[in-house]
């Protein structure tokens, strides 16, 4: 390949133009093919890992699994009434794989973020709507609540992600100012 580059540039190619063309589609093929491969098997693993993950996680002390498969455990009990999905609440939250990998924290930038719940992955949602304000809870995400088989940047296929929130405010569908558009966590930035 290298010397037929080579060549190609002092003029002196063995090969046709179509020749090259075709030698270039063929190594372009491979290339797209194994890539593809390893995304499989990347996407494979990772969801291996993410059920062993849930499986251990599902036995520790207060964990709680909704029918959907989300897991849940409340470590610190709020006060008032728990979101709805058409509500903006403001959180601290970090977001991690099952490998401990960080994708995201508002923590570290020093802000909390605020968005309405039915514009985030369905796990959230799902997971403040059991608790209210004031609490913190640790959200295990199955994949199929998360990024699925799509996975995003900084976030592979079939990945379960691993939440920790603090639910800081609650604002109701009417509180919230409708031209003010919510910011989402940067797995839901990215993601768009």
């Amino acid at each position: 390949m290298i010397a037929g580059v080579q060549d190609a540039f002092a003029d002196k190619s063995k090969l046709s133009d179509e020749e090259i063309e075709k030698t270039l589609q063929g190594f372009e093929t491979r290339v797209k093919t194994a890539a593809e491969a390893k995304m499989k098997q990347d996407a494979k693993e990772s969801a291996e890992k993410g059920t062993k993950f849930r499986d251990a996680f599902a036995k520790e002390k207060g964990v709680k699994k909704t029918e959907s498969g989300l897991l849940y455990q409340v470590e610190k009990e709020g006060t008032g009434s728990a979101p709805k999905e058409s509500d903006t609440v403001m959180v601290n939250y970090k977001g991690t794989l099952v490998d401990g990998s960080e994708f995201d924290n508002s923590y570290k930038r020093g802000e909390p973020l605020s968005f309405r719940l039915d514009g985030v992955i369905p796990g959230w949602p799902e997971g403040l709507k059991q608790v209210k304000k004031g609490a913190k809870i640790k959200l295990v995400i199955p994949p199929e609540l998360a990024y699925g088989e799509n996975g995003v940047p900084g976030i592979p296929a079939n990945s379960t992600l691993v939440f920790e929130v603090e639910l800081l405010d609650i604002k109701a569908d009417a509180d919230a100012k409708p031209a003010a558009k919510a910011e989402k966590p940067a797995a839901e930035k990215s993601a768009k």
